[in-house]
């Protein structure tokens, strides 16, 4: 959601687009259906559709002098037509001229030029330095309604028009005279006839420029600026204007004087503003990962899809159940329905960030660990909270599991502590104290009949603890900061995975290693899940790349791509339907089983 005018409707009314990560998400409004176009090496920047609909393009961020890549698609068959690549770290905005003839891209400001590229022959017309030497960067760039050869680009302290001379392969620049004003532009809109224009500031207020003239004719609002910023614009065909800003406010404004005829206030800074057909209705994207649709008459908004804008640190299925799971973040827990792909409730603790959430057996409670060093507990239904463990461990709680019969609770602390919890009908009491870790325990896993469980910790141990007597029965050393582990179902046998990418297995009556097998080429692996028979399992880590494993053979089976950060934890569902994955940054995929 933080990419501006990221959210597209597509010219035909039915889907809307938006990047995530390296992918770009095609969604049907009516059906939820999500297709994907893949293709990008690193995280997208900009996205474009053209005004027919038939072309979208893309452009993503890459390492400081490396060439960033544009890609052109075919939106009606999905597929990648053309690799565009000149400029160099990031590509800063895109825009389509009205009939598809050309693709104007702004690199970012370690490149900082403008090319005019011809879509029908896939290849540059010609380049130039985006704004004057004196100015600041442009960061914005806005294609005629009417005429294929002009377009304006904008940026800190500079608005140009252009004016492209196909014979001679030239583009002409014309600045635009602000008087007095100094504004830094955010984004811009041009008017239905070409006359005008309209740029959005920081400052919070909107400047209407004449395009033959190339000087402003007036600004406003003058004396109620909209606070912290003008970030998104939408112009209206009776010439009203819809102004989006950094404080989360979507107004209303009359084209003639600017004034705020109806607002309301959404959650997060507006990034996107995008029209359905006529304008009758219109989507809002924020920075908070929400997308809202608002109806013009009524004006009210109307939450339709929303996910965490944070990583995701955890995720878990209940017993049992396939159709709900949770997801944990900074500043709260999510639960999910998943036939619907819908959030039923969102519990928010405010400033602290969740390391680890579990659904307790009976499904009387949620219990998450929390780097304020708490424990809380909520209801699953209302996310009202039922008891906090204040000071449960001193650095944070980083792992959290419970028994099954729902008496005890095993925590454990970025400290290297492992706790044990009596939790009665009102009562929560420190039972026992195991000291033995000298650095964050990452992962708990219990066994099925509650006397003995294993944790994995950051100091390359992982200890399997008798929880009856409170004693040490095993201890496991590797070379590598232990990230995940997992009981084979038969629980003979442990599977353990960290930063040295190596998948061990090992025994669990005296803790020798039985095998290791190499589970990434590269990066750290973070996050592991068996099946309920034991005959596979799922890995998934820094390399973006989710892989079934055959656990007998030690043999990757399936891989999935689609991810655009490091993967932190995933699940297979109960039932063996799907494999759930989360990353880091923020985003939930489902994944077909196997």
């Amino acid at each position: 959601g933080h990419i501006p005018c990221g959210l597209i409707c597509h010219p035909d009314k039915e889907h809307v687009l938006y990047p995530l990560g390296c992918t770009v998400v095609i969604q049907e409004l009516d059906s939820k259906k999500q297709t994907f176009l893949h293709g990008h090496t690193n995280n997208i920047s900009c996205l474009v559709v053209s005004r027919n609909g038939v072309y979208v393009a893309s452009g993503q961020v890459t390492f400081m002098g490396f060439k960033a890549e544009i890609i052109l698609w075919d939106f009606q068959g999905k597929e990648l037509l053309a690799r565009l690549s000149l400029h160099k770290g990031k590509i800063e905005a895109l825009a389509f001229s009205p009939n598809s003839l050309y693709l104007v891209s702004l690199g970012g400001q370690d490149d900082g030029s403008v090319v005019v590229w011809h879509v029908g022959k896939r290849e540059a017309v010609c380049g130039s330095p985006a704004s004057a030497r004196s100015a600041g960067s442009a960061t914005v760039v806005v294609c005629s309604s009417c005429r294929d050869e002009m377009f304006v680009t904008a940026g800190n302290g500079t608005i140009r028009v252009w004016e492209l001379d196909l014979a001679n392969r030239k583009i002409r620049p014309t600045e635009c005279q602000t008087g007095q004003l100094r504004r830094v532009i955010t984004c811009a809109k041009m008017a239905d006839d070409d006359n005008y224009f309209y740029v959005g500031t920081s400052t919070g207020d909107v400047l209407k420029v004449n395009t033959n003239s190339k000087l402003m004719t007036d600004y406003g609002p003058q004396k109620e600026k909209f606070s912290s910023g003008v970030t998104a614009l939408l112009l209206l065909k009776r010439g009203d204007l819809i102004v989006g800003t950094r404080g989360g406010i979507v107004a209303l404004c009359k084209g003639s004087n600017y004034k705020v005829m109806k607002k309301i206030q959404v959650q997060g800074a507006v990034t996107s503003l995008t029209c359905r057909g006529q304008g009758h209705q219109f989507f809002v994207g924020t920075n908070e990962c929400q997308i809202y649709r608002i109806n013009y008459t009524a004006f009210k908004e109307e939450l339709i899809t929303t996910c965490h804008n944070e990583a995701i640190h955890d995720i878990v299925f209940p017993l049992e159940t396939s159709n709900l799971f949770a997801t944990c973040s900074k500043n709260d827990i999510r639960v999910w329905h998943t036939p619907e792909n819908r959030e039923l409730l969102r519990i928010v603790v405010p400033n602290v960030t969740c390391h680890a959430v579990e659904f307790m057996r009976d499904g009387r409670s949620i219990i998450s660990a929390w780097n304020d060093g708490k424990i809380r507990a909520f209801t699953p239904e209302t996310g009202r909270l039922m008891y906090v463990i204040n000071h449960a461990h001193s650095l944070g709680v980083t792992a959290i599991a419970a028994t099954s019969d729902c008496k005890r609770i095993i925590s454990g602390g970025g400290e290297g502590q492992v706790r044990v919890w009596e939790i009665g009908k009102k009562t929560q009491k420190l039972e026992e104290v195991l000291k033995e870790h000298v650095a964050a325990v990452s992962c708990i896993k219990i066994k099925k009949d509650d006397q003995e469980c294993v944790t994995a910790s950051l100091d390359g141990t992982c200890i399997i603890w008798d929880i009856v007597r409170f004693t040490r029965k095993q201890m496991i050393l590797a070379n590598t900061l232990f990230k995940c582990v997992c009981y084979h179902p038969e629980e003979y046998q442990i599977i353990t995975s960290g930063t040295d990418r190596q998948v061990g297995y090992w025994e669990v009556f005296d803790g020798s290693a039985i095998r290791e097998v190499e589970g990434s080429v590269s990066g750290s692996i973070n996050g592991m899940d068996i099946t309920s028979d034991g005959a596979y399992f799922v890995t998934g880590g820094d390399d973006h790349l989710v892989k079934l494993w055959d656990y007998n053979k030690g043999a990757v089976t399936h891989v999935g791509v689609g991810h655009g950060g490091h993967i932190t934890c995933l699940k297979i569902c109960p039932g063996k339907k799907y494999i759930v994955s989360v990353s880091a940054d923020g985003a939930i995929l489902l994944w077909k089983y196997p």
